[in-house]
């Protein structure tokens, strides 16, 4: 039986990571040998308020309030871990803005994982009432992004 040998400064490092990128939990795996690191987040979700975007020279009304926003129908959750981009490339205009009219099935944003880019569709018709995330955030699975009324 072979001895895993623990590097304590791979886990530090790892640590960094999670703690700079937001992420719960980080994984590297070398031939027979894994090192995961896991932090709690409390189980607790606290919604931190976006910068409301500027539209036609004016600032859009976005409030986010202190809910459970997982719960409306109209958030869109993220499927997978990974970082959330609102435009398809950074010199391009957002796939959606605050207060605009979405159909189902549009693209809303894109989540690269693991270096390939996941298109994010609206899982309904409506308005876009609040975009939860910034281009360059790390989101994790089941997180709101955006929320559609």
């Amino acid at each position: 039986m072979s001895k895993l040998l623990v590097d304590a400064e791979v886990i530090r490092a790892l640590a960094d990571i999670l703690t700079e990128t937001g992420l719960s939990e980080i994984e590297i795996a070398e031939k027979d040998q894994r090192i995961r690191v896991a932090r709690n987040l409390g189980g607790s979700t606290v919604v931190a308020p976006v910068a409301a975007p500027v539209v036609g020279g004016a600032v859009a009304e976005q409030v986010v309030s202190n809910q459970d926003l997982s719960k409306d129908p109209g958030a869109v959750l993220s499927p997978m871990i990974g970082v959330a981009y609102l435009t398809p490339e950074p010199s391009a205009p957002p796939f959606v803005t605050v207060g605009q009219i979405v159909q189902s099935g549009q693209v809303i944003l894109l989540i690269e994982a693991m270096k390939t880019f996941n298109q994010i569709r609206a899982h309904k018709s409506g308005k876009i009432k609040n975009i939860l995330v910034s281009s360059g955030d790390p989101v994790e699975y089941g997180e709101v992004l955006v929320v559609i009324e």
